[in-house]
């Protein structure tokens, strides 16, 4: 007689968005998770979690509250699987150490990924890989108008892996000869320039231009609808009991040796 397993329970905060609804029908569609929660903006988000039983949490919430939900996430000891953006290496410390405080048999885990889509991993890896052999690099990201920041979290966790490739290799740093406009010249990242486009029409793209002289290397990555995030939210969600602590990046949960 084959055994039944038990199915993972979830909870998905920021249910009322573009990226909360995605979430909420493939985990409704998905054999071994069962949803328990949607929880929207107005709820009180640690009832909602705490009454529902659920053992993980996937947050499309928005930056001014997406912290303060994963820290009480963390006291419900829920695991939480985190698209929201707005983190910075002080937030996302602060995250450690409250994970690193809980004692030993109440250990939960904690995935903030700037991006679930498969072929974004993909392409913001192999830039990393590229990045040593060339002498300019940059950043393009482009999304649709409605997005409130900038430069977009894929764009910013792409440039800072591209830059810790170049620094390891001892390359220098892009050519650049501006004096004046350097408004033109987008987001600084680590010395790797960032541009952000905001346009109608779109929702998740970017493109990593790679330059030598006499040579260039373009990889662009095309999300045209939000399906294309959730295999990768749901393996967050599958992995997450086996994954203790502060795991950023989706590309740690794949083998892409």
């Amino acid at each position: 007689m084959t055994e039944q397993r038990e199915l993972i329970k979830v909870a998905v905060l920021g249910a009322a968005g573009r990226m909360g609804r995605a979430s909420c029908d493939a985990v409704d569609a998905a054999p071994d998770l069962e949803l328990v929660a949607r929880v929207g903006s107005g709820d009180d988000v640690v009832a909602a979690v705490r009454d529902s039983g659920a053992q993980v949490a996937v947050v499309f919430t928005v930056p001014g509250v997406v912290e303060e939900q994963v820290h009480s996430l963390i006291d419900l000891g829920v695991h939480a699987v985190v698209g929201a953006t707005g983190w910075t290496e002080e937030s996302l410390g602060r995250v450690r150490e409250h994970l690193a405080s809980t004692p030993a048999t109440q250990r939960v885990s904690v995935l903030v990924a700037p991006n679930f889509a498969l072929s974004a991993v993909l392409a913001m890896t192999f830039a990393a890989k590229a990045a040593p052999y060339f002498e300019s690099v940059e950043v393009v990201e482009l999304h649709h108008p409605d997005k409130v920041d900038a430069p977009s979290g894929t764009a910013r966790h792409t440039a800072q892996a591209i830059a810790r490739a170049r620094a390891a290799a001892g390359t220098a740093p892009s050519p650049d000869a501006t004096v004046t406009g350097l408004e033109a010249r987008g987001a600084d990242v680590d010395g790797v320039r960032v541009h952000a486009v905001r346009l109608r029409g779109l929702v998740a793209h970017e493109e990593i231009l790679l330059g030598n002289p006499g040579e260039q290397l373009t990889i662009r990555q095309d999300s045209f609808d939000r399906v294309s995030f959730m295999p990768g939210v749901l393996l967050g969600v599958r992995e997450a009991a086996g994954r203790p602590g502060l795991t950023v990046g989706l590309e740690n949960l794949l083998d892409l040796s």
